[in-house]
Order: structure tokens, then C-alpha cells, then sequence
């Protein structure tokens, strides 16, 4: 009988396939941090994720189901808190203001029950023009991180067109990732909302009262503060009319508030000022006087009662607190402006406080009075345009009636009357740059970027 007998194994395949193995095996989980081992030369350079971008930066949105539920809880980084629209309504949006032109690559969505089931990312240059990144039509909610963008710009936001469920949207949080212009995002940057001539005598019942509109603007973007231009009460600024009409509306975030008077609140029949500094207290008072200065970031804010200018005590304040300040930037705001297109016109009840603003090299100053917005170019107390002057903008248009634009005045570069809104004011530690938002959430104009003197 012939016996097969099977030929051994070639050892010389096997170890050969052994070692291919263990060096595949061996790349596999080879360390990033001994990259140069294998490679035999200097250590291989490991791509890095872009940082988040998003954190804690100003929001705002088309609509809140309520108080609790602001833009800026989808980018504080807490699980436990969420933005949520109004309930049954399309589209809605949330939008993110990123500080600085930034470049996009990923976008992360948390969404809570309420998702969306179709939706746009965008992004912008200006809060204008928009640009799609990337765009869902079958989002079944959860989280959706959108990876491999492509995009350039400040500011992004969601924009929701088909609900997901009967109710609203609503994020826990939405994370932007990327780069800024300069590889980090500018620091010391903040958010303020400013607007004068607010509270009419009018509640949200009525659809012609615009106070309730636009704090609820105001809410929307969430800033670090809130700032008010004067006649924050109409018409005589009684305790009871701000109880009933300012409390009502942007009393929702008075505590964040940082007023001054106009003349409305001087009409009081219990006494001049009397219900303004009963209704706010020591947020209008805080250093005893109708005026006084605070500090943020890099800038130095300055709130003045243009009512009394011509008090010899405050003007010596004045020169005082700018001879203090150590900070590069200064900001001031009052009721009266020097300069203005409106009805009221020029009030020169301030130049003599303009001279010292301008001696000190300041920024920035703010102005009510006139029902409508407008900015002015750099400018001296005379009126001549020079870049080292000060930049003046009139923000009358918190809910009283508009005034019409009537003789307009040198170096005014942009004026809109019968738009309610507010200020939107972003500071850095070294510039600032504002826009016009109205009622509608949308931006109806946009400033350069200034750097500070």
C-alpha cells in the first residue's frame, strides 16, 4: 500500500507572513508620540482638531418659548440648560456672533425632543448675507455633528424650516469649530444692547406697542448688559407708569440694566426723578449720583445725566473719572445728543462735555432723545471729521414714536427712522463695531470696525 505522506509547512512563507503581520499590528498601535521611532527620523507631525470657537459667545434667535430658554444657553456648555423657539411656527433660527471672521470646519447639534427635521447651517460676513454650509431634510433629532465644512465668516446660525415635532426647536447645545482670522478668537470681547425712548404707555395687547418687541429683541441676544439713553418711561415717569409698562417689558433683565435719565423722567409730579430712582435704585445710583463709571474688559464706561450739564459737580466728576481710568478704551452715553438728523436736532447742551470726552481721546458715545438711529462718522466737538474724534450714534428707536429724519447733518453716515430695535455693541479690547437690529431680529445696518484711540 502506498502511504501519501503530506509535505511539512514552508517555514520560510510562515515567517515571512508572521512579520508582515506583526508589522502591520506594529503600525497600528504604534504611539503618536513615537512616530520618529518608526520613521527613523524627526517626529511626524500629528493633525490637530480645530478648537471650539462658540463657547459663551453672544446669541440670538427668531423667537423664545420663553424666559428660561435664551439663545445663549445652546453655547454655554451646559448640558442642563436650552434654547427653544416659540411653539407650532416655521422657520426659526438661532444665531452664534463668533467675535471675529472666522473659518468653519465642523458644527455640532444637540437637539432636545424638539428637533428639526429639515434645517440650513449658514454663515455670514455682516448678519445680512448668508451662505449655506450644509442643509438636512430628514433629521430625526439627537445629535448631528456635520463635519468636513467649508466656510468663512462671523457669524452662524440654524436655520430651522420643517419642525420635527408639533412644538417648537430647541438645541442644548449648538458647538462651532474652526478657526478665528488670527488662529484665536479676539479676547476681552463682550456684548452690550443699548436703546433709549423706550416704554410707551402700551401693553402687548396691543399690536401698535413696540416696547414689548423690542425687549424681547433685546433678550434675544442676551449680552453682558444692558444699557438705556434716557426716557426709559413715558410720559411722566411716574413710580406707577414704570411698573406697568417699562416692568412689564425690559424690566425682564432690569437687574442687568444700566440706565440713565432723560428728560421724561424729570416730568415726575412727585418730584423730579422721583419714580426712576424709586423704580431702579441703586443700579441708577450706584455711586450716589445720577452719573457714574464702570469698568469691563478693556473699556471704560461712563454714564452721565445730560439733564444737568450744566451742574459744576458732575462736570468736575468728569474730568475726575477720565483722569482715573487707566483703560485704553472709554465709552459715555447720555440723553442729549450733540449731533443729530432728527427732530430735536443738535443740542449743544453737551459740547462742553464733548471737549473733555475728546481731550481724553474717547471712543464711543451714545445718545437718545430723537426716535430714530443713526451713526456719525469720527468727529470733534465742532463737527469736522478727523479720524482721532469720537463716534456718536443716536439709538432712539426703543418703542416711542418715531420721529422723522428732518436736516441732515455733516458727517452722518447712516440714518432709519420708523424701524423700532436696539444696539447691538461688540467690544473687544482694542475695537468695537455695533449693529442696527430691528424687531424682526434682522440687521438694518452695520458699522465698520473701529480700533480705540
Amino acid at each position: 500500500m502506498r502511504l501519501t505522506v503530506s509535505a511539512p509547512p514552508r517555514r520560510t512563507t510562515a515567517l515571512a507572513l508572521a512579520a508582515v503581520l506583526l508589522l502591520v499590528v506594529g503600525v497600528l498601535v504604534v504611539r503618536p508620540d513615537r512616530a520618529d521611532a518608526v520613521a527613523g527620523g524627526p517626529r511626524a507631525a500629528v493633525p490637530l482638531a480645530d478648537p471650539l470657537i462658540s463657547r459663551g459667545k453672544p446669541a440670538t434667535a427668531s423667537s423664545l418659548e420663553g424666559s428660561g430658554f435664551a439663545a445663549g444657553n445652546a453655547f454655554d456648555g451646559d448640558p442642563a440648560t436650552r434654547w427653544a423657539s416659540a411653539e407650532g411656527k416655521d422657520p426659526q433660527w438661532i444665531r452664534v456672533d463668533l467675535g471675529a471672521t472666522a473659518t468653519v470646519s465642523r458644527v455640532t447639534l444637540t437637539w432636545e425632543a424638539a428637533h428639526a427635521k429639515a434645517y440650513r447651517v449658514e454663515i455670514s460676513a455682516d448678519g445680512a448675507s448668508w451662505t449655506r454650509l450644509a442643509e438636512e431634510s430628514a433629521g430625526n433629532g439627537g445629535t448631528d455633528d456635520l463635519t468636513s465644512l467649508s466656510g468663512k465668516g462671523r457669524y452662524l446660525r440654524v436655520y430651522g424650516t420643517v419642525r420635527g415635532t408639533p412644538y417648537g426647536y430647541s438645541l442644548f447645545e449648538a458647538d462651532v469649530y474652526g478657526t478665528t482670522g488670527g488662529g484665536q478668537p479676539p479676547t476681552g470681547a463682550f456684548t452690550v444692547v443699548a436703546a433709549g425712548d423706550i416704554a410707551a404707555q402700551c401693553t402687548a395687547s396691543s399690536s401698535s406697542c413696540a416696547h414689548p418687541k423690542t425687549a424681547a429683541q433685546a433678550q434675544r441676544i442676551n449680552p453682558k448688559f444692558y444699557l438705556t439713553m434716557g426716557d426709559n418711561q413715558y410720559d411722566d415717569a411716574r413710580i406707577s407708569d414704570f411698573r406697568n409698562y417699562y416692568d412689564r417689558t425690559w424690566g425682564a433683565f432690569k437687574a442687568k440694566t444700566r440706565p440713565v435719565p432723560g428728560n421724561h423722567e424729570s416730568y415726575d409730579p412727585a418730584g423730579p426723578f422721583r419714580g426712576y430712582k424709586e423704580y431702579f435704585g441703586s443700579l441708577a445710583y450706584p455711586q450716589g449720583k445720577p452719573y457714574y463709571s464702570y469698568d469691563e474688559g478693556n473699556w471704560h464706561f461712563i454714564a452721565l445725566d445730560s439733564n444737568t450739564f450744566d451742574d459744576a459737580a458732575q462736570i468736575q466728576w468728569l474730568k475726575d473719572d477720565l483722569a482715573r481710568t487707566t483703560k485704553r478704551c472709554v465709552a459715555a452715553y447720555w440723553h442729549h445728543p450733540l449731533f443729530s438728523s432728527g427732530g430735536h436736532g443738535n443740542d449743544p447742551v453737551s459740547k462742553p462735555v464733548w471737549k473733555l470726552l475728546y481731550g481724553a481721546r474717547a471712543d464711543l458715545v451714545l445718545g437718545g432723545h430723537d426716535h430714530h438711529y443713526e451713526r456719525f462718522a469720527p468727529q470733534d466737538p465742532e463737527g469736522r471729521a478727523t479720524p482721532d474724534g469720537i463716534v456718536e450714534i443716536v439709538g432712539g428707536m426703543g418703542g416711542a414714536e418715531p420721529y422723522p429724519i428732518e436736516q441732515v447733518q455733516p458727517n452722518s453716515q447712516k440714518r432709519i427712522s420708523g424701524s423700532y430695535g436696539v444696539l447691538k455693541l461688540d467690544f473687544t479690547d482694542s475695537t468695537y463695531r455695533w449693529s442696527y437690529i430691528g424687531t424682526d431680529g434682522t440687521a438694518k445696518d452695520t458699522s465698520p470696525t473701529y480700533t480705540c484711540h
